[in-house]
């Protein structure tokens, strides 16, 4: 059994989400024709962390937030596993806009897909990109690609997981074994 692995602490975490932030800036200028949405669960802090930086280094900008619940787009509903659906948030419509997906790890790319599905129920988008906190490059089923990440995690063991811990006063992220 490997030791836990920590790839993401409090003061890392603040400096990647003050590059994720610098990065939308440079690409989206002031959100006017852009939105961010966080997925639900684990997608959300990252994004409402991230919105609210965007905010106070750019306060005149037009920056539309939401939150997007994919359960029921699911590809293994009904397959024994129980979901509980959060709830989406998103009171703007994301016709002809730049989508900015926001969540924790990018793992086979089923949840993404989902997301895209649930997406289309707001609008159709000009464009969607995918920002996640930690992208497991080597275990994707699904060809699917982040276009912002914080760490890549070279993991190609399935007994290997991702754990994001995420408190108000502390947020961690580790890679640890199946066992622990």
């Amino acid at each position: 059994m490997s030791q836990p692995k920590l790839l993401i602490n409090t003061h890392k975490l603040n400096l990647i989400i003050k590059r994720f932030a610098l990065q939308l800036i440079e690409m989206h200028g002031d959100f006017s024709q852009s939105a961010i949405i966080g997925l639900q669960p684990r997608g959300v802090n990252l994004a409402k962390k991230l919105a609210d930086f965007i905010t106070e280094i750019q306060p005149e900008n037009s920056l539309k937030y939401g939150e997007l619940d994919h359960t029921f787009f699911r590809d293994d509903i009904g397959r024994g596993e129980i979901f509980m659906p959060k709830k989406s948030n998103i009171n703007f419509s994301t016709e002809n806009l730049n989508i900015i997906l926001v969540d924790d790890v990018l793992y086979t790319g089923r949840s993404v897909r989902a997301s895209i599905d649930a997406l289309m129920s707001f609008g159709r988008p000009k464009q969607v990109e995918l920002m996640v906190l930690v992208d497991r490059r080597f275990q994707r089923e699904l060809p699917i690609s982040p276009n912002y990440v914080g760490v890549v995690v070279d993991s190609r063991s399935t007994g290997e997981h991702v754990k994001v811990e995420w408190t108000d006063e502390q947020q961690q992220v580790w890679l640890l074994s199946k066992k622990e």
